[in-house]
């Protein structure tokens, strides 16, 4: 794993999103469809307006599979991450192969269905987020970290649906779901490739005890420290708690 700290969330978008454009056109070139897992939230605004204004890069050909989505929330609603991944990734750029989770529906069933998708090929790109919680999609601690399944129904913590509420996508936490369909952290760790979008100095304690402390359940995203391919894209705030030894264990590389 590495990390690359940048000035502020709009260098940190444009840097991953960079990232993610020569990844994609660089399996384009090998294979199609190349298949991509994508997240949602606030934090990875700027990166998806930036990988969407991209140059070449041929989106006919990219098959796009949902990392995570609330049960029992409309599509019409703000939060809805069908919604989000439709408008913001899907409509703009045309693709074609979306696999979206339902979570109006059963979501076991729906996590089976999805999930069966997912497993007929590798997935190269994952793009995902870290959570307040250190939640790694929605594997709130303690995560499963045995389960081979692709997808999981979760139960969401306090700290992560207050931080759906602080984020302004919610008015209260009572209206926040208490599930959620999650692909699983095992799943993700199958990517060949992830890249991890984490501005602002709210995720600046999960950042640190995601890369500094142990390995743990407890703090999800720090399973990513044993991914061979992944790249952790943080900005001054939430870079702000590392320390030292841990910049140095990472190898930082902060682009002029």
């Amino acid at each position: 794993m590495q990390i690359k700290i940048l000035e502020d969330k709009l260098a940190v978008g444009r840097a991953a999103a960079a990232d993610a454009a020569n990844t994609l056109r660089a399996a384009l070139r090998e294979t199609t469809p190349v298949r991509l897992v994508a997240a949602t939230g606030a934090s990875q605004l700027e990166f998806l307006e930036a990988l969407t204004a991209a140059p070449g890069i041929d989106w006919s050909g990219v098959e796009v599979f949902h990392l995570d989505e609330y049960v029992g929330l409309p599509i019409t609603h703000p939060a809805s991450f069908r919604k989000y991944l439709l408008e913001r990734l899907v409509q703009k750029t045309g693709i074609e192969r979306f696999h979206p989770l339902n979570g109006e529906l059963d979501p076991q069933s729906v996590a089976k269905g999805v999930g069966r998708e997912l497993l007929y090929a590798p997935v190269d790109l994952a793009l995902v987020g870290i959570g307040e919680n250190g939640h790694l999609a929605f594997n709130d601690p303690p995560a499963d970290f045995q389960t081979d399944a692709p997808y999981l129904v979760v139960q969401l913590d306090q700290a992560c649906r207050q931080q759906q509420v602080n984020e302004g996508w919610f008015a209260s936490i009572e209206e926040v779901p208490t599930q959620a369909i999650s692909m699983s952290v095992r799943q993700i760790l199958r990517a060949k490739k992830i890249i991890a979008v984490v501005p602002e100095a709210r995720k600046a304690n999960a950042v640190k005890a995601c890369l500094e402390g142990e390995v743990t359940p407890l703090a999800p995203a720090s399973i990513l420290r044993r991914h061979l391919n992944a790249t952790v894209y943080l900005d001054s705030e939430s870079a702000s708690l590392l320390s030292a030894r841990a910049i140095a264990q990472f190898g930082v590389a902060v682009p002029s």
